[in-house]
């Protein structure tokens, strides 16, 4: 498998020494090109997730979805970004201005911090830290904030009582996600993305096999669990239209309503990232012990590997969207405190029973 950090080993000595630019200007101009390759990838992601979800969600209606604008539709997405940025901005008389213009900000930098952490292949890790699954977890939790402050900030009852919603479902659901992340964690043996990937490259080696039974229940709990967190349907309601209009983001127009949709379709990616990160071994490609197979699979780009992984848990989670009526806030709320809740802990409390007795799926 091709080793990324060849190249970017290349690139600073080309900076340092070649081009003689020193430490301060290689960094300077290092942070900039890593900036603009994440603002593009994440801008491209989401015209690709935003032109998914329409299909998919067309095929499930037996529908056939955008197909005027461009070949198959795809130009909708495009002109839709366009009527996006030329809309008038308008602003809300009795808003609190500096938190209403505050919010939007928040939830756009929790959605591309996170992004940063997704490990594309090996050695093409943006950001990697010793403590990395924690700091995603606390910089993922910047976004509950935005959306409260938005709802709260609009004085629009509507949007009140939206971020009430969306602050006691994240903040629930964020207790399921963590634990399962946990569990990852005691049997990774590591908080650090990269070596999470690593501790899966052998042959059957994803935690979901390492894990056996517990690693794929706290899959299934982190799925259901991110889905919550995103905000998407059966559990959003947040942005129940028929009972909120648009929810939180009610009184914001332009960019300003253009960052919580963005936010929304790249919150889906990073959740969908992180379950193939954690649970299906990231950039490593399936190996399972026979050598030409796995030669075969080891030519296969860790990119490749990372973004079909995503997309199939991106693909599942549309499905479970457009397939499910929309929750009630009690039986949201039920889920999570009487039965997720629960079966992570009982999840937790397995893979530690498995991981101290040595009772994981390994091959040496």
């Amino acid at each position: 498998m091709f080793d990324f950090s060849i190249v970017t080993r290349w690139f600073d000595e080309l900076l340092r020494h070649t081009l003689g630019l020193g430490n301060f200007g290689a960094i300077l101009i290092e942070c900039v090109v890593v900036g603009l390759a994440i603002i593009i990838g994440y801008a491209v992601l989401a015209i690709v997730l935003i032109f998914m979800e329409r299909k998919v969600c067309a095929y499930f209606q037996c529908r056939i979805g955008p197909v005027r604008v461009g070949w198959w539709g795809t130009l909708q997405v495009f002109a839709d970004v366009l009527k996006m940025l030329i809309k008038e901005i308008f602003t809300v008389d009795k808003a609190d201005k500096l938190l209403y213009y505050l919010a939007p900000f928040l939830v756009i930098a929790a959605s591309i911090g996170t992004f940063s952490f997704l490990p594309w292949n090996k050695g093409a890790e943006i950001l990697d830290f010793n403590v990395g699954i924690f700091l995603v977890t606390a910089i993922s939790s910047i976004g509950v904030l935005g959306v409260f402050i938005a709802g709260w900030a609009s004085n629009n009852k509507y949007s009140v009582l939206s971020a009430m919603r969306a602050a006691v479902q994240m903040i629930s659901y964020e207790l399921s996600l963590g634990i399962c992340i946990i569990s990852a964690v005691i049997l990774t043996g590591t908080m650090q993305i990269s070596g999470i990937v690593e501790a899966q490259t052998g042959p059957w080696q994803w935690l979901i096999f390492q894990g056996h039974i517990p690693a794929v229940l706290g899959f299934l709990v982190f799925c259901i669990a991110g889905n919550a967190e995103a905000n998407r349907g059966p559990f959003d309601l947040a942005e129940a239209e028929s009972e909120l209009t648009a929810g939180y983001h009610t009184e914001y127009s332009g960019m300003g309503f253009g960052f919580y949709y963005l936010a929304e379709y790249l919150n889906l990616f990073v959740i969908s990232g992180l379950a193939a990160t954690i649970f299906l071994g990231g950039w490593a490609p399936i190996n399972i012990g026979i050598e030409s197979f796995d030669a075969i699979m080891n030519y296969i780009p860790g990119i490749v590997w990372f973004l079909g992984k995503t997309f199939v848990v991106v693909f599942l989670l549309m499905w479970i969207r457009w397939t499910f009526p929309r929750l009630r806030v009690d039986q949201i709320l039920k889920l999570e405190w009487k039965y997720l809740m629960p079966l992570s802990l009982v999840i937790l409390v397995l893979m530690t029973v498995c991981v101290a007795f040595g009772w994981t799926f390994t091959i040496a």
